[in-house]
C-alpha cells in the first residue's frame, strides 16, 4: 500500500485514546511525550502524580503546548483509568514476575484498534526510573514490551510513547465497527472488584487465604472476565445482593 494511501484511525477514534504517564519527574520526557502525541494526532495525555516542577517546565514544549495545556492530573491510577474500557501497560520486562500477557507494539496495538471502535483505551507508562509499579499494573488487562537489545532494554519515556503511537496509527485495517457491543469501564471494573474484596472479606475467605497483594490479585482476575458492560450492571446487582445477605445473617438475632 503506497504510503499516502495508508489508511488511519478516525477523529473519533483518535480522541478515545488516553496516554497516561504515572508519576513522571523529567520535564523534557514529558514534552517529548506531548510532541510524539502532537506527531500523531493524539491529543489526551493524563498524568498521575507528576512531579510539579517538572510538569510546570514542560508546558513550554515546542508544538505541543495545546496538549499539555489540556492535560489531565489525577491522584491515582484508579481515578485516570476510570472511563476506559481498556486498560493497557507498558514494560521493559526486566527480571518482574508479571502476571499479564505480554504483547509486541503491532499485535497489541491491532487489539487496541477493535476496542478503539466502542470505547475508550488508557496507555500506560510508568515513571523514568522505576517504571509502573505492580499496584499500577494490577489496573492493566495486558502489557506491551518493545523488544531491545539486552544491553540496554530500558527505552526513553519519549521514544516509548512514539513507537507505541506509530503502531496505532500505522495501519487500521484491524479495526472493528463501531457499533459494537460495549465493554465495561475500569470505573466499573473497579466497583466490582471493591465489592467482590468486601464480600470475600465479610465471608471470611480472606481470612482462610491470606496474602499480602489480595487486592491486585482479584483486580487482575476481575478484569480477566473481559466483561461487557451489560454484564458488569448484572455482576454488580449480584455481589450487593450477596453483601446485603451476609451483613443480615450477621446482625444479632439473624
Amino acid at each position: 500500500m503506497p504510503y499516502n494511501k495508508r489508511i488511519v484511525p478516525s477523529a473519533n477514534q483518535l480522541t478515545r485514546l488516553r496516554v497516561v504517564l504515572v508519576a513522571p519527574r523529567n520535564p523534557l520526557n514529558i514534552g517529548a511525550v506531548a510532541r510524539a502525541m502532537s506527531n500523531f494526532g493524539f491529543q489526551a495525555l493524563r498524568l498521575v502524580n507528576p512531579y510539579t516542577p517538572s510538569f510546570r517546565e514542560a508546558r513550554s514544549a515546542v508544538g505541543a503546548s495545546d496538549i499539555l495545556a489540556g492535560a489531565e492530573q489525577y491522584k491515582t491510577v484508579a481515578e485516570a483509568v476510570a472511563d476506559c474500557t481498556l486498560v493497557v501497560g507498558t514494560t521493559a520486562v526486566r527480571n518482574r514476575d508479571l502476571q499479564h500477557p505480554v504483547r509486541r507494539p503491532e499485535y497489541g496495538a491491532r487489539q487496541i484498534h477493535k476496542r478503539l471502535g466502542s470505547g475508550n483505551v488508557a496507555l500506560l507508562f510508568g515513571s523514568e526510573k522505576f517504571g509502573l509499579s505492580n499496584d499500577a499494573l494490577s489496573h492493566c488487562h495486558w502489557l506491551i514490551r518493545i523488544p531491545t537489545g539486552d544491553g540496554n532494554i530500558s527505552m526513553n519515556l519519549g521514544q516509548a510513547v512514539a513507537v507505541c503511537l506509530y503502531e496505532l496509527i500505522r495501519d487500521s485495517r484491524y479495526a472493528r465497527a463501531a457499533g459494537q457491543s460495549k465493554t465495561a469501564t475500569a470505573e466499573e471494573l473497579e466497583r466490582i472488584t471493591a465489592l467482590l474484596l468486601e464480600a470475600l472479606q465479610t465471608s471470611g475467605f480472606l481470612d482462610r487465604r491470606r496474602v499480602t497483594d489480595s487486592d491486585e490479585r482479584i483486580r487482575r482476575l476481575v478484569r480477566r472476565l473481559h466483561l461487557p458492560e451489560r454484564d458488569a450492571v448484572i455482576w454488580l446487582g449480584m455481589l450487593r445482593q450477596m453483601l446485603w445477605k451476609m451483613n443480615e445473617g450477621r446482625k444479632p438475632g439473624a
